[in-house]
């Protein structure tokens, strides 16, 4: 008897109520979708044999599925990789040295440049089959997505409140404690918005990702993306149309079954509520958390996480979140510079010899040309991104201060953020071969169509987090308009304001490659710009070429993040805190 009634717990808990029974058979029918979709991607397969494709939309819905799948293995990677990096280079300063650079240099290199060097490699790890070609396309949903991820979470665990950080210390808070009890929830509501954003950046960036042209090599993937490419080629408007409403599908999957029930659960992770405020709602969260078998079955990892925890923190003797190892990472000033000393001469050297590979094919008189390319596409970059700030900076700070609006425009803003910019390919020939209008001016805004997302989803995510106490002060002392703006809203928005310009720079020197070079049909127009560039030496299999592109790139992007994103941010860390 003393063992039944246990027993007789376990079985009651165990046993599916009302919602499980609602529950279940769409979890099934997901595990299903996945398998087929898992047993696709590993089909046999020879390199330069062509995959059957269709315009027909009766494909569409298969075509979906494997796009959604790539998507989400994209993401899965992108949220290890964020993990580990942000936590790496905000917790040892020695490695933060090391990473930040990095992190901007992966930034900088388009993707094009990771397909010219990954899609051969993926093929060789697993030869006669399709999983080689798939992992390479994965991979470059992959890049369109890491980078701001992780410079988010980054950005979050450097600006922790010190207010915040001054009440762990008076509970006793180890620094294993205090990152999962306060830093990484502080920072979890920014990175399930830059999450969406991430999303919506591989929904552009589908078309390159699944129509692959290398070295005069074309492999193109079942999926949305090499949809979108077979319809502008083939100038069918009626298949566009569906893809449009394939992707607006795609989307609202995603924003119901991922996003939606990950904002209502962060909601918990707010500083501060006001009182009566609506909080986010998701019906897949409430059936999960109804749901008598699914709540029971959620709490063993977090019983296993707590075992390894707890484990972890009885072989420290010192109860910190770093090893002893790691702690031994923190460096003298002195050798802080001899580090940097022997990153830059990593660097002149790496430059020397991508010079000297370029320089076998390409003279100098093309090197100089490159250059005036990169300076005519940063010329772009900079007026479409204040443009962007202008426009969506009110918009984000009037929905961040709105929960209930911020949820309902949510898949709004994912599906336009979403939007291929291919897909505006036909328009903007059409109305630029009709009107007669300057080509190096007119398919500039097709570079911000998909990246002044980051600015505005950043920015809600900001004016959201901005705590009641801070907002009443600023109502007492009487601060309207403009002053309220210059005082208030703008010092707090402004971190987060960093994080999405400075991402949206870095998509927008992406997008360039796809936006100024753009094709309807046989009728093909090409911007002056080192996008373009680096599109016409990929399609040519232009080796030498796609390194300058990619190289002088790299320089012009690295020399904006030095000498304008990373003051910025560094202002933000030190000076613009909510403390």
């Amino acid at each position: 008897m003393r063992w039944s009634l246990p027993k007789v717990a376990v079985s009651t808990e165990l046993k599916p109520n009302s919602w499980d029974l609602a529950l279940i058979p769409v979890v099934f029918a997901l595990l299903a979708l996945l398998a087929y979709g898992a047993g696709q991607m590993v089909t046999p397969y020879d390199v330069g044999a062509p995959l059957p494709l269709s315009l027909d939309p009766v494909n569409l819905p298969y075509y979906l599925l494997r796009s959604a799948l790539r998507m989400a293995a994209a993401l899965m990677a992108s949220l290890v990789f964020t993990l580990a990096f942000a936590i790496a280079a905000a917790k040892v300063p020695a490695l933060e040295k090391v990473l930040i650079p990095i992190l901007d240099i992966l930034q900088s290199i388009p993707i094009l440049g990771f397909l010219s060097i990954t899609v051969a490699g993926f093929i060789a790890l697993f030869p006669g089959n399709l999983l080689g070609v798939e992992c390479a396309a994965i991979f470059a949903i992959f890049t369109s997505q890491a980078w701001n991820m992780a410079f988010s979470l980054y950005s979050s665990l450097k600006t922790v409140p010190n207010d915040l950080i001054e009440a762990s210390n008076v509970f006793h808070l180890s620094s294993w404690q205090r990152f999962w009890r306060l830093e990484l929830p502080w920072g979890v509501p920014g990175l399930v918005w830059n999450m969406m954003i991430s999303v919506s950046g591989g929904w552009f960036f589908v078309v390159a990702s699944e129509a692959i042209t290398v070295s005069g090599q074309t492999i193109m993937l079942p999926g949305v993306g090499s949809y979108i490419a077979l319809a502008i080629a083939a100038r069918d408007l009626a298949a566009i149309g569906w893809a449009i409403l394939a992707v607006l599908g795609g989307i609202v999957v995603y924003d119901q079954l991922v996003f939606r029930p990950l904002v209502a659960w962060t909601a918990k992770y707010k500083t501060d509520s006001a009182l009566g405020e609506q909080q986010p709602e998701s019906w897949v969260l409430t059936m999960l958390q109804r749901g008598r078998l699914f709540r029971a079955l959620a709490r063993l990892p977090g019983a296993a996480w707590a075992g390894f925890t707890g484990l972890l923190r009885r072989r420290e003797a010192r109860s910190d979140f770093l090893p002893p190892p790691a702690r031994r990472l923190i460096l003298p000033a002195w050798a802080e510079r001899a580090w940097d000393a022997l990153l830059l001469a990593a660097a002149l050297a790496a430059v020397v010899q991508v010079a000297l590979f370029v320089h076998a094919s390409v003279g100098l008189g093309e090197i100089w040309q490159v250059l005036l390319y990169g300076l005519a596409t940063s010329v772009r970059v900079v007026v479409l991104i204040a443009l962007a700030s202008l426009v969506w900076v009110p918009v984000g700070v009037w929905i961040g201060q709105r929960p209930m609006v911020a949820q309902n425009v949510q898949w709004i803003a994912q599906f336009l953020a979403a939007f291929p910019a291919n897909l505006m390919f036909p328009v903007a020939v059409m109305l630029i071969v009709r009107f007669d209008l300057n080509v190096d001016v007119w398919t500039s805004p097709l570079m911000i169509l998909g990246t002044q997302w980051y600015i505005l989803f950043n920015v809600i995510g900001g004016a959201s987090a901005i705590p009641r106490d801070m907002k009443d002060a600023s109502d007492n002392l009487g601060l309207t308009g403009w002053m309220r703006w210059r005082r208030f809203i703008l010092p707090a928005i402004f971190p987060s304001y960093v994080t999405g310009a400075f991402n949206a720079a870095g998509g927008s020197w992406n997008a360039a490659i796809v936006s100024e070079l753009v094709s309807w049909g046989d009728t093909t127009l090409r911007a002056t710009g080192l996008g373009s560039y680096i599109a016409k030496a990929t399609g040519e299999g232009d080796f030498p070429r796609i390194a300058l592109g990619i190289a002088v790139m790299c320089l012009f992007v690295m020399g904006f993040n030095r000498y304008l994103w990373r003051p910025l941010h560094t202002l933000a860390a030190e000076r613009l805190r909510l403390d």
